[in-house]
């Protein structure tokens, strides 16, 4: 997860005392109509996310003491790292300074924006995000089995098909490989280990 402070935000005064001696406080963030200033941060920044060949899977504006909180979800197929997440995280704060200077402030006053990717637990809705978990177990419509197919028509569990239009949101589970059952190729044995199996034949 990247956390960034708006660009070029306007710091807010610092507590202290005024002339006539009577303690000054910093001003409470704005008022905002946070339904009307995120559809406008979306507008600025998913044609940026889009363009850079990612997704915008969800974006979030809420008020966090002095300041608003922008929360933004990308993703993209084979998935995205710290590294992808940072350039993403750089364009969106450029979009929005450009804007503000050709529109005026898109979200009034301070804000801190933190962009990260979808956790295992955010539900499956759309083609797509069926489409990145082929291979997964998943549990979804009160079935729990292995998406092994999935298209813009539908999904494949297990040997099952049905249609996005049947599906409610997905879950995916969380499998842990049990050491019983792991793999280990000769040539992965140390030293160490070679030497207490051909000292115990």
């Amino acid at each position: 997860m990247t956390q960034r402070g708006r660009a070029g935000a306007r710091p807010a005064p610092p507590r202290g005392r005024g002339r006539d001696g009577e303690e000054t406080r910093t001003p409470a963030a704005p008022r905002v109509d946070l339904a009307a200033a995120k559809a406008r941060v979306r507008a600025v920044i998913e044609p940026v996310i889009t363009g850079a060949g990612y997704d915008l899977e969800d974006l979030s504006l809420s008020r966090a003491g002095r300041r608003h909180l922008l929360r933004v979800l990308v993703d993209a197929d084979g998935g995205i790292g710290l590294d992808d997440i940072a350039v993403v995280s750089r364009e969106i704060s450029r979009a929005l300074d450009v804007a503000d200077e050709a529109e005026g402030e898109v979200l009034a006053g301070e804000y801190q924006m933190e962009v990260s990717s979808p956790g295992v637990d955010r539900p499956l809705t759309l083609p797509r995000h069926w489409r990145r978990n082929v291979g997964r177990l998943v549990t979804v419509n009160g079935l729990t089995g292995r998406v092994t197919a999935a298209d813009d028509q539908g999904i494949v569990l297990d040997d099952r098909e049905i249609a996005h239009a049947d599906l409610g949101p997905g879950k995916v589970q969380i499998e842990f490989k049990r050491m019983d059952e792991a793999h280990f190729d000769d040539d992965e044995l140390s030293d160490d280990d070679e030497d207490e199996r051909e000292g115990g034949e």
